[in-house]
């Protein structure tokens, strides 16, 4: 058996754990070759690019950021992107791509992404190439899982985030706000807040009111709080308002959002007249060492991966289903987001406690 691994979408912690883990068990247990395929579907595209992965060149790689295979949100086989006589044709290259992946010798391949990157492997499982796939992505906002790896460390590092804000605001006396990614989903956002301490949490499930944003920043202030603490997910809008989005695509997808920290800070200084510092953790939150959480469950997802090749439940995504992992149908883990209850019972906690959201 030769498997292909390969990672879609954005980073995430945990990747090259899943790595290890998939490649380790696919050697060592049952013998097989595992080749990598670098910078995702677009290692797939003409000329391919591909790495030899063993048991011996994933040493130490388990507690490393990033991926040693690399990624990217571009190369979509099914709608390739060319600049010809000055303009831009889409083209669907599916067909090329499943050619070198026969001509690679690459019996099953393990796709390790998103909604979007779990869309694509879909498509080529449909055209006959075997595939596996793996959740990955830190806004934990895919619906066939219980949770993603890189989601708890990213909510760890926006937490750290939120503990050191509270000094500085407290010294000066200011309103902080913190922007998170997390696209259209507000889980970040959400646990995050409520483990750092937020007084106000904002996020895309419910859109916001700035009166009661003001309304709840100025009661701390004349209840005798020197400072006050916002987080706002990059996806949230106001009610009535859009999104703030830096790059979109010609279909309406959302391609990089950006801003809305900047917005909210700009309006509660207009409202209160409060002294306002804004922070885009951005980037921060992808980045570094995963925490054992997400070390953990990457190993286990990755390994159970090659485990569900072997008992041959192809066309699978792995699903954490706590305690144990379960396939799924790929088509049912691309068919909606996961999103934030509004009337959720970690919002209601969060609201009893005193945390406002906006509304």
């Amino acid at each position: 058996m030769k498997i292909g691994i390969l990672s879609g979408g954005g980073d995430a912690p945990g990747l090259n754990a899943v790595i290890r883990a998939a490649t380790r068990t696919a050697a060592l247990k049952y013998g097989w070759e595992v080749v990598g395929i670098v910078d995702g579907f677009e290692g797939l595209l003409t000329p391919t690019r591909t790495r030899e992965l063993t048991s011996w060149n994933t040493r130490g790689i388990l507690f490393l950021g990033g991926t040693i295979l690399g990624t990217t949100n571009r190369g979509n086989p099914f709608a390739v992107k060319d600049i010809i006589d000055g303009k831009e044709v889409v083209r669907d290259q599916s067909a090329t791509v499943v050619e070198n992946i026969r001509s690679l010798g690459i019996e099953v391949l393990m796709v390790i992404g998103g909604d979007g990157s779990l869309k694509i492997g879909h498509g080529l499982h449909k055209l006959g190439v075997p595939v596996v796939g793996v959740p990955k992505t830190i806004d934990n906002d895919l619906m066939a899982t219980h949770v993603t790896f890189g989601f708890q460390t990213a909510v760890d590092t926006a937490t750290e985030a939120l503990d050191k804000l509270h000094t500085t605001a407290e010294s000066h006396q200011r309103v902080i706000v913190l922007e998170v990614m997390g696209r259209y989903a507000g889980w970040i956002a959400l646990e995050a807040g409520i483990a750092g301490g937020a007084d106000v949490i904002i996020i895309p499930e419910i859109p916001f009111s700035m009166e009661k944003v003001a309304e709840k920043l100025v009661a701390r202030k004349k209840g005798g709080n020197k400072s006050s603490i916002v987080i706002v997910a990059e996806g949230a809008k106001p009610l009535g308002g859009e999104m703030a989005v830096r790059e979109q695509a010609a279909d309406g997808y959302v391609l990089r959002f950006g801003g809305m920290g900047e917005r909210v800070g700009e309006a509660i200084m207009k409202h209160t007249g409060f002294d306002v510092r804004v922070t885009v953790l951005g980037h921060l939150q992808r980045g570094g060492s995963p925490c054992p959480y997400d070390r953990l469950l990457a190993t286990r997802y990755g390994s159970t991966a090659v485990e569900f090749i072997a008992q041959n439940k192809l066309g699978t995504m792995v699903s954490f289903q706590p305690p144990t992992l379960q396939p799924v149908p790929l088509e049912s883990a691309i068919g909606e987001l996961k999103l934030v209850d509004p009337q959720g019972d970690l919002v209601k906690m969060a609201e009893g406690i005193g945390i406002s959201f906006g509304r």
